[in-house]
């Protein structure tokens, strides 16, 4: 690697020791050509605990330091977001729900970022029901807490939610007026729809309870290897009712574990132990 102008030396040698400890903390497979990604990151850490190189601070690391476990993998997280990221899941979702005669429905986001994914559910679950007090309650996780932070506050930049219809800002955003102004917080009946935890999905046992009538988990499992896939899918599983649904990001499938969760088509599944869905039940 090039080490002029780096503030740090970062070797080949050290980028593969970040690659294992990711992997064995977190079930993420690092691409090699994310090397300048890792040190830029990693780098604000050296700074921030004094530490001249990488190896002194692997090794701290691998104190077993918890807290800076954590911001180890914050800061080796992606995450990118938007309202209504793959409209048309949300579209499939509204029908789902008018579907189903349980109550209440059930829903994870085991993605959650800043937000915007699981108060998108919301919306969907008030706009499904016409009501801002749908019989819905979700489970909104991420293994990053800074995201997590921002999420359960709610409060946006106005370039955040441009995308949204006037008629999405006006029923569930409040607009910002003096210090807030340029800013919108999401209304607190949507808020109160929301739950929001920690949850690493390579936990050998996730600490959630089923089922769940929907669970998203979009543009994260092309994080982790076919391996880590499989098993963490075969996790959620028990987890999800037997005519839920399980929705993937559109660069995503699953068609290495057919036996675990079988497409219905655009990035949607269910579980393999359903008896078969007839073509015009499919999505």
């Amino acid at each position: 690697m090039e080490q002029r102008d780096r503030e740090f030396h970062f070797t080949s040698a050290d980028f593969e020791r970040v690659r294992t400890l990711i992997y064995k903390h977190a079930g993420i497979s690092l691409a090699p050509i994310k090397q300048d990604m890792v040190y830029s990151r990693l780098a604000r850490r050296l700074r921030a605990l004094g530490y001249s190189t990488f190896e002194q601070y692997l090794a701290h690391l691998e104190s077993n330091d918890e807290a800076e476990w954590e911001t180890f993998v914050n800061s080796l997280t992606t995450n990118l977001t938007s309202f209504f990221r793959e409209a048309h899941h949300f579209e499939i979702l509204t029908r789902h729900l008018r579907t189903l005669k349980q109550r209440p429905i059930r829903i994870w986001c085991s993605a959650a970022s800043t937000g915007e994914e699981p108060y998108t559910l919301a919306m969907t679950a008030c706009e499904a029901f016409d009501t801002l007090t749908p019989p819905v309650s979700i489970v909104a996780s991420d293994i990053d807490t800074n995201v997590l932070a921002t999420a359960e506050k709610g409060v946006y930049p106005m370039e955040r939610v441009e995308k949204l219809s006037a008629d999405r800002l006006r029923r569930f955003f409040l607009k910002g007026s003096g210090a807030q102004a340029g800013y919108v917080r999401v209304r607190p009946e949507l808020q109160k729809l929301l739950s929001f935890t920690r949850i690493n999905l390579l936990d050998a046992r996730l600490p959630l309870q089923g089922p769940f009538d929907v669970m998203f988990c979009r543009n994260v499992m092309i994080y982790f290897d076919k391996p880590t896939q499989r098993t963490i899918l075969q996790k959620f599983a028990p987890l999800l009712r037997e005519d839920g649904l399980l929705f993937a990001g559109h660069s995503e499938s699953f068609l290495h574990a057919a036996d675990v969760f079988r497409s219905l088509g655009r990035t949607v599944y269910e579980r393999a132990d359903r008896p078969a869905s007839t073509p015009a039940t499919r999505i």
